[in-house]
Order: C-alpha cells, then sequence, then structure tokens
C-alpha cells in the first residue's frame, strides 16, 4: 500500500477553503475511485490525468486507485483539481522522492499530451491560501503573472507535466527571467470627443465626484453612450486594494487576461439590454459565476436602451445598489459578491426616440409614452441620484473649433475633491459621499440650515421622499466638495435637488 497527499484550495465565489488530495494505491482489481463531492468535470479527470501520464512517459498504477478529496462535505468543481491528483499518484508510486511541503498548494488543468493549461480564479485562490499558511504555489506557467501579483507566495510555473516532475525530483529553485508585464490598458477615451452637452458633462463630473448612479434621457445619436463610456477616464486610479479585489473577481470570471493583471483603471462594464437576470447578477449550475455588477465593481456599469431590458433584469439591481453587494444562492451552496459600482443608464424618452424639443418629429402616443418610461420602475429610479436630458448638439457647437475640457482636466477636480471627502471621512468606513449613512446624514453630516429647511419643505410636500432626501444631501456633500465649500449651502442642495428631477441647467 502507497500513501500520498498534496494540497490545494477550493473556491466558492472569492472565498477558499483549504482542500488535502489523498491518493491511495493498493493490490487489487485495477479501478479508480474519485471521492469527495465532485462535479462531472472533476470525475472526468481520471482520463485526463491517464493520457497526461502517459504521453508524458510517466505510468499509470494498473491497480487498485483511491483519491480522497477532503473535506469530504464540500463540494468540489473545475478541472484545477488535475494537477494535485497527477502528483499525488507519482508521490504515491515513489517516482517523486521528495515530500511536497504542506505549504505548498498545486492547481493546474492537464492537456491530454502533459501540458498545463490554464485555469479561472488563481488570484483569489492564492489569496485564500495564505490563510492556510502557504507560501509556495505551483501554477501554469500561463497563470504566472496572476499569481505574481499575490504578495509573500513563491510562484513556480510551469507548461509541462514532465517538467514539473524534473523540477520536483531535482529539488531546486525554479526561477525565470520575465520581463515585467505591463498592467495598464492604454486610455483611448476621452471627454474632448464630445461636443457640447454642458449639462451631461457637468454631471458626470458631479457623479464621479461621491459615486453617484445617472440616469441619461435623450434621443438617439446626442452622445450618451459617447459621455457613458468615459466615465472611466474622469475615475481616480483604484486603490490597491481594491485593484486587488476587481482582479481577483475577473480572475474567477476569466476575463483578467482582456484586463490585464491588477490593473488600476476602474472596470466598464456594458452588458446588452437582452442580457438575463442570472448574467447580470451572476449565477450558475456548477460553478456559480460573478454577474455584471460584480465585475463592474469598484467600476461603472453602463446600460444602454435601459427600458427594452427584459421585465425584472433592472430591478435585481435595486439589492446591490443598497448593499453593495450579491449574494447568490444555489444547490453547490451560497456565494457573495461585492457588486459597488456606479450605475449609468441611458434611456430614449419614447420608444421612436424623437419626442424632444417640440417632439415634431415624435410618432408616439402619450400612452406609448408613459408605458415606454414606466419600464424604469418607480423604486429602481427613486435609486438614481441624478438625472440628465442630453440634447441634439445645436449647428453652432457642431461647427465650433473650441473643444470641451479634457478628461484629465475633469478628473483632477474629481481627484481633488474626493480628498477632501476622504479627509472629512478619516477613520470612517467609507469614504466617498454616496455612502454617507443615513442617520449621520441627519447629525454629523447636515447642510446648512437654509439647505435642510428647503429640502424638509419639499419632503413635507410629498414632492421627495425619505430615500430621495438623503440622496439629495449626498450629491449636494459632492457639489460642496467640488466648490470648495465647508458645508453644503442652500444653493448646493437646490441644485443637488434639481439634478435629481433632471430640470437643472
Amino acid at each position: 500500500m502507497a500513501l500520498a497527499k498534496v494540497r490545494t484550495v477550493a473556491l466558492l465565489g472569492l472565498i477558499g477553503h483549504q482542500v488535502d488530495v489523498e491518493v491511495d494505491i493498493s493490490d487489487g482489481l485495477p479501478g479508480y475511485t474519485l471521492l469527495g463531492l465532485p462535479d462531472a468535470a472533476l470525475t472526468e479527470s481520471r482520463e485526463r490525468v491517464r493520457s497526461a501520464l502517459l504521453n508524458s512517459g510517466l505510468p499509470w498504477p494498473n491497480k487498485k486507485v483511491t483519491i480522497s478529496l477532503s473535506p469530504a462535505w464540500l463540494p468540489k468543481s473545475g478541472s484545477h483539481y488535475d494537477l494535485p491528483i497527477a502528483i499525488g499518484l507519482l508521490v504515491a508510486q515513489g517516482l517523486i522522492p521528495h515530500h511536497i511541503p504542506e505549504s505548498t498548494v498545486l492547481m493546474g488543468e492537464l492537456g491530454l499530451d502533459g501540458g498545463i493549461r490554464f485555469i479561472r480564479g488563481v488570484l483569489p485562490t492564492l489569496i485564500a491560501s495564505l490563510t492556510f499558511g502557504a507560501n509556495c504555489a505551483i501554477v501554469p506557467m500561463s497563470n504566472y503573472y496572476e499569481a505574481r501579483a499575490v504578495p509573500s507566495i513563491e510562484i513556480h510555473g510551469f507548461d509541462h507535466l514532465s517538467d514539473l516532475v524534473q523540477y520536483l525530483n531535482e529539488g531546486g529553485v525554479r526561477s525565470y527571467e520575465l520581463q515585467a508585464q505591463n498592467t495598464e490598458i492604454a486610455q483611448t477615451l476621452d471627454l474632448v470627443d464630445v461636443v457640447g452637452q454642458s449639462a451631461a458633462r457637468k454631471a458626470l463630473e458631479i457623479a464621479a465626484i461621491g459615486g453617484h448612479h445617472l440616469l441619461l434621457i435623450g434621443p438617439p445619436g446626442t452622445g450618451k453612450t459617447m459621455l457613458a463610456e468615459r466615465m472611466p477616464s474622469i475615475l481616480p486610479a483604484l486603490a490597491a486594494q481594491e485593484s486587488l479585489e476587481v482582479s481577483a473577481i475577473h480572475s474567477v470570471a476569466g476575463s483578467l487576461a482582456q484586463r490585464g493583471v491588477l490593473t488600476h483603471t476602474a472596470p466598464f462594464v456594458a452588458p446588452h439590454h437582452t442580457t438575463t437576470t442570472a448574467a447580470m447578477v451572476g449565477g450558475g449550475s456548477h460553478a456559480v459565476k460573478p454577474g455584471a455588477v460584480s465585475l463592474a465593481h469598484a467600476g461603472v456599469l453602463f446600460i444602454d436602451e435601459a427600458p427594452e431590458c427584459a421585465s425584472g433584469v433592472l430591478d435585481a439591481l435595486r439589492q446591490p445598489l443598497e448593499s453593495g453587494s450579491v449574494t447568490i444562492s444555489r444547490a453547490v451552496g451560497t456565494v457573495t459578491y461585492p457588486a459597488s459600482f456606479l450605475l449609468v443608464l441611458a434611456a430614449n424618452p419614447c420608444p421612436c426616440g424623437k419626442f424632444n424639443g417640440r417632439g415634431r418629429g415624435c410618432t408616439c402616443s402619450s400612452l406609448q409614452i408613459r408605458n415606454y418610461l414606466k419600464k424604469l420602475s418607480g423604486p429602481l429610479l427613486d435609486r438614481i441620484d441624478i438625472r440628465a436630458f442630453v440634447e441634439a448638439p445645436t449647428r453652432v457647437e457642431m461647427a465650433s473649433e473650441i473643444h470641451g475640457e479634457s478628461s484629465q482636466i475633469v478628473r483632477d477636480r474629481v481627484v481633488t475633491a474626493r480628498t477632501i471627502a476622504a479627509t472629512r471621512f478619516a477613520g470612517e468606513s467609507w469614504s466617498i459621499n454616496s455612502k454617507i449613512p443615513s442617520a449621520h446624514l441627519r447629525s454629523r453630516f447636515k447642510a446648512e440650515r437654509e439647505g435642510m429647511s428647503f429640502l424638509h419643505s419639499e419632503l413635507d410636500a410629498e414632492r421627495l421622499s425619505a430615500r430621495g432626501f438623503h440622496k439629495v444631501l449626498r450629491v449636494a456633500w459632492s457639489i460642496a466638495d467640488l466648490s470648495g465649500h465647508l458645508r453644503p449651502t442652500r444653493d448646493d442642495v437646490e441644485l443637488a435637488y434639481l439634478m435629481r428631477e433632471g430640470t437643472f441647467l
């Protein structure tokens, strides 16, 4: 009888669980038994591991093989168990004489030729392994840069199983002379490209300062999408912890290669209006994957043609808009992903899109217009901080050679205003105005007396809900930070109120 044990990690959302891969080879009828609640991809690992070993010139044990993935109660999914199973088989056969320390974790999918292939979720897996005392990891070479982003762990990357076996037998230190990877994606979109739209640009800047949700309404071709796509260009760079968290989410989703490793640019996610609720909030029958709301964490979620979304899709955003996270329950377990994003919605004023100005080109009836805009539910609209009507640029604006401010100029003001807010909230659990708790808005962070009186009168007249009362105050703080006021004045509060109603100029 021969027994071996190697270590890997099971990932459920962004939470990792230590898994011991125990391999037992004993006399008896040749067979292969896999224990520990494996899914279909993991059950198929037998054929992948067998072919990988044989095609790498390594033997497959012609005996009774039992593999246990402990703890047995935890559901296991994915193909990253291939590599630890293969190494465990070789250790049990005595082909790898050196003991593999428990502080070393292994992960990787095996090809039939013995190649070690790219896997998803390496970054959050290694972050989780730090809590188990791991200080060394063996990963696919295609995940090497991603793994290197985790501090305090020695990373070894391999392309082929035979190379890994040779390394483990020699017991040497594997080193690579790899060039540093450029992790930043060049920013090519700039606000200078937008013609006119002074009110919408102002709304975009205020939204960026405080992280306020924004609704852009206007006819087709006026620049709603252009404005939304340029929101990341005026947002501050992600902090180190934010960058790590965002990259971990994209690693689980398998899109980290497209973003670059540990990019400091705020993500921009724009799902199509035909997307499903599961794609928006996340889900899956086996591995629970993050949805668009989580992929947009610490960045911008843009939904164009918002009224055209299927019933229930937009309303599914209400919970993450309030809590900053989304919890998904499936048969494999309950997963919580962070989902603190800046929501930007774009909508036409009517089904034909021409109900602007005097509305002469509109062919829609008043009933059609009401029904169209009703698709944006009241509870969702109540969570929108700023509404801006995007008019078509005038002939003078289109012919002018004078360009608007660039993203860099606007971004500098946004960074300055956010710094003021961060200083004010030093020692608190939040750092931007949109996150000020409601109780603090009524005590420590009130506006000036005249501003509060204005809000109370609107509340008494039932023109403002309790949620709207607090949202106007939060926007007023962002306007005050931009204007250099120590506390929101009545003018700041009135402007915030008009921005919420979409009637400011």
